[in-house]
């Protein structure tokens, strides 16, 4: 009887630890480092709020979407535009392969977050940051983040 519930929970661990959610507190202070606060006139809350709508602070999350690309990492970065899936047709605009996208170190998602904001549409190209973060109040995303 063991040995259904053991495969059981362990194939259950397998599925959490696909996930990497990194704190939203250590997320604030590797955008700091990475001199996000006011890139492009965007605050460290707009960058949080976006990490938070679009993945939940999940840096392993992929989405497929309906037309055969897909959305990678923290940020949701875009096959069709932004990185290299090798499944479906890209632009590449950030020179990055998308599994790059998924590295807990987060700096290749950094590094093309920054081209896509610095683009003429800056955060709006996040339909979720549109709808949740833009023209709201934001400051407490930072709430209880000590960045030195």
């Amino acid at each position: 009887m063991a040995g259904p519930l053991l495969l059981s929970w362990a194939s259950c661990l397998l599925v959490v630890n696909q996930a990497f959610i990194i704190h939203r507190c250590d997320l604030a202070k590797v955008l700091h480092e990475q001199e996000l606060e006011g890139f492009e006139g965007y605050s460290l809350s707009d960058w949080l709020c976006l990490a938070f709508v679009e993945s939940k602070f999940n840096t392993s999350k992929v989405n497929e979407n309906a037309d055969g690309s897909s959305d990678y990492g923290i940020f949701q970065i875009n096959s069709h535009f932004w990185c290299n899936d090798y499944h479906s047709h890209t632009e590449n605009f950030c020179h990055e392969d998308c599994q790059d996208m998924l590295s807990p170190n987060l700096l290749s998602s950094i590094s093309c977050a920054k081209k896509i904001v610095s683009g003429s549409r800056g955060m709006k190209y996040w339909v979720e940051w549109r709808l949740h973060c833009a023209g709201r109040p934001l400051s407490y995303w930072m709430t209880g983040c000590r960045l030195g």
